[in-house]
């Protein structure tokens, strides 16, 4: 085993889906996407438990939501974390796949006036679809975006994974008090930079989300008003299809109270779950300490 300190679960988790990853890194890219769909929703998703927690949450959430739609639900949810996790290791193929998609939405010309003025501009986001697709088609259109990343419970996946993020646009930083310093001397040069703000923070505010209280970070909006950076929604949106993306910008939130900016930040991923539930990671323990009904 490595010295990366983890349980042996973790590391044959690791395992199996270094192995998965390898033998699917031979495949063409779509098969390749569809095949780890597959297997994370089949296989591994299930046996690490990640099926179940996520109808766990869809029944806390939804609790009149029949038990054969939060199967199904779940089952997307997982197809979708697959087929991100390989267009994320396979990063120029999939930088490659989204070369004809064009971002659309009312915050392009504030990120092109941002752009022009040498102004920050911190774009936020969750995990919903694939968060990569924005920073894989702004890169492409000369953007160079840092992200600050909570890492992996599992350290063995996590080492892997964040050397891949590295690779694909602009510097990552690890949530902590190193990463922060790395993370704000970036925005602070005029840079741009993607937070994901959409899990568990034990030190932040209890705001709604989903109809219930979670505890949410208000970091992205303290950043924006400290360094007076443009404060821009986006999502990369899988399409029907599981390969095509819509990538959209939300205008900018006003510089205001950090609470309600980041309220303003939940009701865009909110609209987006809205629309199509299975895109959303309910793997996450976003709300801890709820009870949760059967699966």
């Amino acid at each position: 085993m490595s010295d990366t300190p983890g349980t042996t679960l973790q590391w044959l988790e690791d395992r199996a889906i270094r192995g998965l990853i390898g033998a699917a890194m031979a495949l063409p890219f779509d098969r390749r996407r569809a095949l780890m769909g597959a297997a994370m929703a089949r296989i591994i998703g299930p046996l690490a438990g990640y099926g179940r927690r996520a109808r766990a949450n869809l029944g806390l959430i939804h609790p009149d939501m029949a038990a054969p739609d939060r199967h199904r639900i779940a089952r997307t949810v997982l197809d979708n974390a697959g087929r991100t996790i390989i267009e994320n290791y396979s990063w120029r193929e999939f930088g490659a796949s989204l070369s004809q998609t064009e971002p659309t939405g009312p915050g392009l010309p504030a990120l092109e006036d941002a752009r022009a003025e040498g102004r920050a501009v911190l774009f936020v986001t969750g995990h919903y679809g694939n968060h990569e697709a924005p920073r894989q088609v702004l890169t492409r259109m000369g953007c160079t975006i840092g992200g600050i990343y909570k890492p992996m419970t599992n350290p063995y996946f996590n080492a892997h994974y964040i050397r891949t993020m590295t690779e694909m646009s602009g510097p990552v930083f690890p949530k902590g008090p190193q990463g922060t310093r790395g993370f704000i001397r970036h925005l602070k040069s005029g840079g741009m930079a993607t937070i994901l703000f959409d899990v568990h923070d034990r030190d932040g505010v209890p705001l709604p989300f989903l109809g219930r209280t979670a505890l949410t970070s208000t970091s992205a909006a303290m950043l924006a008003l400290r360094h007076d950076a443009v404060l821009i929604p986006y999502f990369g949106i899988r399409r029907p299809d599981g390969t095509g993306f819509s990538i959209e910008l939300d205008a900018p939130i006003a510089h205001g109270d950090p609470v309600d900016m980041t309220l303003s930040m939940t009701r865009s991923l909110e609209a987006r779950i809205a629309r199509d539930p299975g895109q959303w990671f309910w793997v996450h323990r976003r709300w801890k300490g709820e009870h949760r009904p059967g699966t």
